[in-house]
């Protein structure tokens, strides 16, 4: 059974979609080597940069290992604190990718659950979610994100700011990122609530949230897979502007967008190798993921097939 339904699966129109597009197969390989360095990075770094046992001050600024004056121990070269700069990507891509999938499963969450509520419940209910929901839509992402670190920041002693810097990005990116959850759950739940096999699941007895999590969410989640993808890109986008501009992760747990922050205080230092390094795994990591979602959003579309 197991065979019979992998190849059901290989011969899907989602794989064979998946086959014919290069782009969608160079993303997914750029995207899998990407969330294995981050995976491994204690294996694949030469040093962990957040040992301060294990830096040599010494090794301070030292270039790339083909540029004049660099070492072959630091294949990309040291920033002011002799962090080795591959090793700081390798851990700063952990924390930006646990932040974003973290942010995107809190977000989906959310807007999920209050898109089928309204969408099923109608009147009162839905206009007070959507109301709430286009509210904050008049406001830019990064300032209410801006606004709930503040908050969270505000809540907390000073001592445990280091500590919870990463639930607080979490937290104030997934309440950033659920409206378009809810709009588009809630949208799909209004065309399913009237057809007949959520009329019979009533007519028998089915309570109204077993009707929700078990005929309804199953038939609106394509569009809900599409929308994950793509504000995985942005939600990782969303952490490094905030560690960029300082109330992200701190320096001594980076993630790219503070090492992106640290090395652009030193760039016209001649220390490009510091901020150039991230910032080109940063894109990367970001292309990948949209051009998925791109690709994700075409193939599930059925007009297009």
């Amino acid at each position: 059974m197991a065979t019979a339904a992998l190849r059901r699966m290989l011969d899907s129109d989602i794989v064979y979609s998946f086959r014919r597009s290069r782009i969608a197969v160079v993303a997914s390989i750029v995207l899998l080597l990407l969330v294995l360095c981050a995976v491994f990075a204690p294996w694949l770094a030469t040093q962990n940069p957040y040992n301060i046992a294990e830096l040599n001050l010494f090794d301070s600024e030292l270039p790339p290992m083909w540029v004049e004056g660099g070492s072959s121990a630091y294949f990309l070269g040291t920033d002011t604190q002799a962090r080795d700069v591959y090793s700081s990507i390798l851990y700063g891509l952990r924390l930006s990718l646990v932040v974003g999938f973290a942010s995107v499963l809190l977000a989906a969450a959310i807007g999920i659950t209050l898109g089928l509520i309204g969408g099923y419940a109608g009147g009162v209910v839905d206009g007070a979610i959507m109301r709430f929901a286009d509210v904050l839509l008049s406001f830019p992402a990064i300032l209410v994100a801006l606004l709930v670190n503040g908050i969270a920041r505000g809540i907390l002693p000073a001592s445990q700011h280091q500590a919870a810097a990463i639930y607080v990005l979490i937290l104030a990116i997934g309440l950033t990122n659920w409206v378009q959850y809810a709009r588009t759950v809630r949208g799909s739940t209004l065309v399913e609530r009237g057809k007949e096999y959520v009329q019979a699941a009533r007519v028998i007895g089915v309570s109204g949230p077993r009707i929700m999590l078990s005929h309804i969410l199953p038939n609106v989640m394509g569009p809900v897979l599409v929308i994950a993808t793509i504000n995985l890109g942005m939600a990782v986008l969303t952490e490094a502007t905030l560690s960029f501009l300082g109330v992200g992760m701190p320096t001594t747990q980076p993630s790219l967008g503070t090492l992106i922050r640290i090395g652009n205080e030193f760039l016209f230092s001649g220390i490009w190798w510091v901020v150039i390094f991230p910032s080109v795994v940063l894109v990367l990591l970001v292309l990948s993921v949209n051009l998925l979602g791109d690709w994700l959003r075409d193939a599930l579309n059925p007009k297009l097939r």
